[in-house]
């Protein structure tokens, strides 16, 4: 075999025309795998050796050594019988967006460093937020704007960190111990990491208890409450966190009355709809996002239900100043002429990393190469999946949807899925309750 060189055109060509074939082959049989993975913890040790190869080994090795070694331990998100977590989507235009960002290969943490990477990011996620129908301070031409980052979990971190700064800023560093962070027992466990990496104290997080009866929606009256108790107690309110579409129970917060009380007592009001907020592009489900308007940050996850392959988390924040303010660093070799006359996004500023990848490719040719049509029709798609599942629990006595208790927590949204994988994975359920309760299927 020729040894590869560190960039080679036609080797390129030749390399990466069996790889994607290698990919397609792999999506062709997808359905074959067990969507989880049948191995024993350390599995791949026994079948690897201990040190790198001295000498080139061929990429057809290497390829069969995946298929042999490394795909039997992959758990497969991309499969249709996928239904655990959220999805996590992959698409055609997702995939290629992400080999040209690789073959590009540019590292964008400011505007000189790549011009078209923060402008072509600026500009997606104005068409994003237009589709949202998100107020016009999101945008980039307004007091804010978008920027893409990791995962929710990131894009939360930063806007809490912005929240601790301001408000520290006014009342001194020494009201750290004091402030108090906001959010119901179905917020994201993101929200506990966040307040331990910001130094906010674990007991001044408040994860507020919520109620069937409230389709384990935050209540209003439960946060002034507690708000009102520790006010009295000399701490001071500094962020709340309110979700669209919960992990646990996809529960939608009360996002107008919420923002309203946030606003009384001057708290960040941050709104993550990691999952739920790609099906507010449909405008029957854009309802969940009235009061938007009220929040000061808003985060949406385009990797797990808009068909750009991972990681793509879209934030979008009020005043860009505060997290400017927050992040910001600024040593001699940074410095350029356009980032210093202020005319331009320096995206460094708006994330915990310097360096950044060229996201926003993939995020623009999903938009493009599918369209706003036929991404409402993927998720109306997945929507009337879910429904047919419900639809088939209550014919079987044995089964029925409970609020309080869950007993199984079924999503749909892997690319694949069809109404027959949702039939083949009612059948199971089938199966094993006839199992357990000695009884015959209906």
């Amino acid at each position: 075999m020729e040894n590869l060189k560190a960039m080679d055109a036609e080797q390129l060509r030749e390399n990466a025309h069996k790889m994607v074939d290698f990919i397609a082959d792999y999506y062709n049989n997808i359905e074959t795998f067990p969507v989880l993975s049948q191995v024993e913890p350390g599995y791949l040790q026994k079948l690897l050796p201990d040190s790198a190869p001295v000498q080139p080994e061929s990429l057809q090795t290497v390829l069969q050594e995946i298929e042999t070694k490394i795909l039997p331990g992959v758990t497969h998100w991309q499969s249709p019988d996928y239904f655990a977590y959220f999805p996590s989507n992959s698409s055609v235009a997702g995939f290629l967006g992400e080999m040209l960002s690789a073959g590009i290969n540019m590292v964008g943490f400011s505007w000189i460093t790549s011009p078209a990477a923060t402008e072509l990011e600026m500009i997606v996620l104005d068409w994003l937020a237009n589709l949202l129908n998100l107020p016009h301070h999101f945008l980039s031409k307004g007091p804010g704007g978008g920027a893409i980052q990791g995962t929710a979990s990131e894009a939360l971190l930063v806007v809490l960190l912005a929240s601790r700064d301001k408000v520290l800023r006014e009342v001194g560093k020494d009201a750290l111990g004091s402030l108090v962070v906001y959010g119901s027992d179905q917020t994201h466990s993101s929200l506990q990491k966040a307040c331990q990496i910001a130094g906010v104290h674990p007991e001044n997080l408040r994860l507020l208890r919520t109620e069937a009866c409230n389709e384990y929606a935050l209540s209003p009256e439960s946060l002034t409450d507690a708000i009102s108790h520790d006010v009295a107690s000399g701490l001071i309110p500094l962020f709340l966190c309110a979700t669209v579409g919960t992990t646990s129970s996809t529960a939608v917060d009360p996002l107008l009355a919420l923002g309203k009380i946030t606003k009384k007592y001057g708290i960040w009001f941050h709104v993550d709809a990691a999952y739920a907020g790609s099906a507010c592009i449909c405008p029957e489900y854009r309802h969940h996002l009235n009061g938007i308007e009220e929040a000061d940050s808003f985060n949406m996850n385009c990797h797990k239900w808009f068909l750009t392959n991972f990681d793509c988390s879209a934030l979008w924040i009020k005043d860009r100043n505060t997290l400017i303010q927050s992040l910001s660093t600024n040593p001699e070799y940074l410095k350029n002429k356009a980032s210093q006359g202020s005319t331009v996004i320096d995206y460094k500023d708006w994330q915990i990393p310097l360096g950044r990848r060229f996201r926003s490719l993939k995020l623009w040719m999903v938009l493009r190469l599918y369209g706003v049509e036929n991404l409402q029709s993927y998720i109306r798609n997945h929507i009337k999946l879910a429904q047919q599942f419900e639809q088939l629990l209550a014919q079987d006595s044995r089964f029925e949807v409970l609020s309080g208790k869950y007993i199984l927590r079924f999503v749909v949204g892997a690319p694949l899925t069809e109404q027959r994988h949702i039939t083949a994975a009612w059948r199971l359920f089938q199966e094993a309750a006839s199992s357990l309760l000695e009884t015959r299927l209906p």
